[in-house]
């Protein structure tokens, strides 16, 4: 089902990875904390830049160590669930670290900045890297960062890749700053903070809320015949993860629609019978606690990035991407 490369020490795309980002939602638009009620820029560009640098410097340092205490302080939300995870069971089958490890490198950086009052502020880093996804170089690779306080540190909270033509235009403000999306915005085709609930309870039961493609009617496909493997028996659950630096995050675009990030939480118990090899992989095996000689039940997160149409357009909503990432594995005996 997956044919992307992993991302070294920060996650796993998931199936054909593109996408497109967005920023932050608040439950009801703007949030005031602190008395804080002026709208003001989430952050200048000057300050937007630092915080690119500084996670990177911090993740580089990370990969080559794969220590997750070298970046713990500037990954947050799905995307620090996933990297932190990763380097967990990376430092437990290479305790020396990767010392050819090649640095990330991110150029022709752009951001999206939106206005709003008080905290948490955020905004979108769409920038290119250095590597390699499925084949190809040319895939933007889109950042949220998310500041909590004015005493807190910049930190990459989302992270997801599309093809350069698959990036919605957004829309922007008279003064040139991004728009953002409040997560009850009754005018998409899903409100951002139905998204979740939305996609777990498609990938359980079905739907028609989501356009067919790799991260919808294949990965519901490719699950539905999972759990019909011979002496196999496996279950999955899901949830959405609306909460914290979770909170699904999205900007306007120019056609009306909003380009969301949102995040889910999903669970896969697998159970054989006697005679057959659980097959635990490498990253799995790091991660373990308990004894699974028959059972385990292994705990993903993922961040999703999709399209959420004016809901008059009668579209449906369009994945652009998804990274996944395993944080966890409990032997159940």
């Amino acid at each position: 089902m997956s044919n992307a490369r992993r991302l070294r020490g920060l996650c796993r795309p998931v199936a054909m990875v593109a996408t497109a980002a967005a920023l932050s939602v608040a439950a009801t638009g703007c949030v005031t904390v602190h008395g804080e009620r002026e709208v003001l820029p989430a952050a200048t560009k000057t300050e937007a830049a630092k915080a690119l640098k500084d996670f990177l410097a911090a993740y580089n340092k990370a990969e080559k160590t794969y220590d997750p205490a070298a970046d713990a302080a500037r990954v947050t939300g799905p995307l620090g669930a996933i990297n932190q995870a990763g380097l967990r069971s990376r430092q437990a089958q290479h305790p020396g670290g990767n010392p050819g490890a090649t640095p990330l490198k991110l150029t022709d950086v752009t951001y999206a900045i939106p206005k709003k009052a008080g905290w948490p502020r955020w905004f979108l880093a769409d920038t290119k890297a250095n590597r390699k996804v499925g084949g190809k170089t040319d895939a933007r690779w889109l950042w949220i960062f998310t500041k909590g306080g004015p005493d807190q540190l910049w930190q990459a909270s989302y992270l997801n890749l599309v093809a350069p033509a698959k990036v919605p235009d957004l829309k922007k403000d008279k003064d040139g700053w991004a728009v953002p999306v409040e997560a009850g915005a009754a005018h998409l085709a899903v409100a951002p903070k139905d998204l979740g609930k939305t996609y777990t309870a498609f990938l359980k039961s079905g739907g028609d809320a989501f356009a067919p493609g790799d991260h919808t009617s294949k990965w519901k496909a490719a699950r539905d015949r999972n759990t019909k493997r011979l002496g196999v028996g496996v279950q999955y659950l899901d949830y959405p993860r609306n909460g914290g630096t979770f909170a699904p995050v999205g900007l306007r675009t120019k056609d009306g629609g909003a380009l969301v990030f949102f995040a889910t939480h999903h669970y896969e118990k697998q159970t054989v019978a006697k005679g057959i090899d659980l097959n635990l992989d490498p990253n799995a095996k790091a991660l373990l606690k308990g004894e699974a000689k028959q059972s385990v039940t292994l705990e993903r997160v993922s961040n999703q990035a999709v399209v959420d149409p004016a809901k008059s357009s009668g579209d449906k909503v369009t994945f652009l991407g998804r990274i996944q990432g395993l944080t966890g594995a409990k032997g159940d005996q």
